[in-house]
């Protein structure tokens, strides 16, 4: 039983982990929210650079390209070309970077160590203390940015955070993508307040 207890905090500081969500932010140009609630047609900006090979690759520029695309699409949007005057211009960045987070499990969860009916004060059961792990990950961040074409101004600008999971595969990562995009747009246009 003593090995239970010892294995269990880091077990569900493990499952906890694995429910991670999507953190989304967006802000605007509460200015410009009237036009925002206009547009209809939109192109897209060239393609991002930068040194991180696992986001600035033909491929990842692809992939979220197309999911945007597909999502705008099936809110009526449509997709222009640059030259075609399009009412507002779309482009992305994105970043993987490692954090660090504390989780604190109480060794009380799950059943005490005399069975579960009897007291786990009881017949020299110990006491323990909850205890706090720190753990190490990879974050990935997207960033979808709304630029007016005529002003060359951004005028929305969305940021999606989320863990990214290792080893996760080619459909486990479109799958976080699909997520984080759709709650991203789902933001836009933003509603007046």
């Amino acid at each position: 039983m003593r090995l239970l207890t010892r294995i269990a905090p880091p077990l569900l500081a493990l499952a906890f982990a694995a429910c991670s969500s999507i953190d989304v932010n967006t802000h605007y140009d509460p200015a410009a929210t009237q036009k925002l609630e206009g547009y209809r047609t939109y192109a897209w900006l060239p393609q991002p650079t930068g040194m991180d090979e696992r986001v600035y690759n033909p491929i990842v520029g692809a992939r979220v390209e197309q999911t945007v695309d597909r999502y705008l699409l099936a809110r009526g949007y449509q997709k222009v070309e640059t030259g075609d005057n399009p009412d507002f211009l779309i482009g992305w960045h994105g970043a993987i970077h490692n954090a660090l987070k504390a989780e604190t499990v109480d060794a009380y969860y799950g059943y005490p160590w005399g069975g579960p009916f009897t007291d786990p004060f009881y017949a020299g059961g110990a006491v323990t203390m909850p205890e706090t792990y720190m753990r190490e990950y990879e974050e990935g961040s997207l960033i979808l940015d709304i630029v007016d074409p005529r002003s060359k101004q951004l005028v929305w600008r969305g940021t999606a955070q989320a863990e990214l999971e290792a080893n996760a595969s080619a459909e486990q990562q479109q799958q976080k993508l699909d997520a984080s995009v759709k709650e991203l747009l789902e933001r836009f246009p933003p509603k007046p307040k």
